[in-house]
């Protein structure tokens, strides 16, 4: 279950990014992302020795990056020379059966929602018009992959988060999708949580930095 997880939250990130489509090769799926900080990212659906040591070696440019469901400080010993597994950076996958919970918009604020290219955005804006949260998500047909959900600073602790989570959630199951997937920080991971969410494995990520 935790490989097709994987590919679903992959495929969805590349539509929800607007990348390229993922790329298959034998270790897995790769990204071409193209921002300095990283311009790849190879996906491995199954934590796999051979496949990270396989994944590795066909990297030869730096800030190209690995991903796969397994504790950072356990893949660290698969990496050659030159490769970090990045603790800060690595998150959690993470999944839900998603369910219709009609939220009231927050007092003060105002909510909209709009599809554009099989990507449905969620937006807050308090009583100014300023953005206050969002989110968004990718539509795969029954499943849905969450992405970029933020509060901003001044607007956090007030259940923003979490409306813009359940609205994004209403909505996808208006288009027919019973499945959600994301891919989480640690701090994202305290709030889907108690949203109903559950953590499947860690999302490692390793980057090469020679």
């Amino acid at each position: 279950m935790i490989s097709q997880l994987v590919r679903t939250w992959v495929t969805g990130w590349a539509v929800s990014r607007r990348t390229p489509r993922p790329v298959e090769l034998p270790w897995g799926l790769y990204l071409d992302i193209g921002r300095p900080a990283q311009l790849g990212r190879h996906v491995l659906p199954e934590a796999e020795e051979l496949a990270v040591r396989a994944a590795a070696g066909s990297v030869t440019v730096p800030n190209t990056w690995i991903t796969l469901p397994m504790e950072p400080r356990e893949v660290a010993p698969w990496l050659p020379r030159g490769w970090v597994a990045d603790q800060e950076e690595s998150g959690h996958l993470m999944a839900t059966d998603l369910l219709a919970t009609h939220p009231a918009t927050p007092e003060g604020y105002t909510a909209s929602a709009r599809i554009e290219d099989r990507v449905l955005y969620v937006e807050l804006c308090d009583a100014v018009g300023a953005p206050a949260a969002r989110g968004q998500l990718a539509l795969l047909g029954e499943a849905v992959v969450i992405d970029r959900v933020v509060t901003e600073q001044a607007h956090r602790r007030r259940g923003l988060g979490s409306f813009v989570m359940r609205t994004l959630a209403d909505r996808a199951v208006a288009e027919g999708a019973t499945l959600g997937v994301l891919g989480a920080t640690d701090e994202g991971r305290a709030l889907y949580e108690t949203l109903g969410w559950k953590r499947y494995s860690a999302l490692a990520d390793c980057i090469y930095r020679p």
